[in-house]
């Protein structure tokens, strides 16, 4: 498997999984209901590391993503 190919692997993978964390959070928000202390400062449950977790994988797919076609975000 070529580099380009592995990113292009990750790429997918991690972008899979923001899908997956997008409907656990949806189903969770129905049941329960979301505050905004909730989304940003829960201590427990599914939310105690959702944005954090989901903003570093969006970054690394943007950063892949330029890997990928050889430019920079800079």
């Amino acid at each position: 498997m070529s580099d380009t190919a592995a990113l292009k692997q990750e790429k997918q993978a991690l972008i899979d999984k923001m899908l997956e964390m997008q409907k656990q959070f949806i189903a969770y928000e129905h049941q329960h209901g979301v505050t905004g202390k909730d989304y940003w400062a829960s201590s427990e449950g599914l939310l105690v590391d959702y944005r954090q977790e989901y903003m570093d994988m969006a970054n690394r797919v943007v950063d892949l993503a330029h890997e990928i076609v050889g430019s920079s975000r800079d």
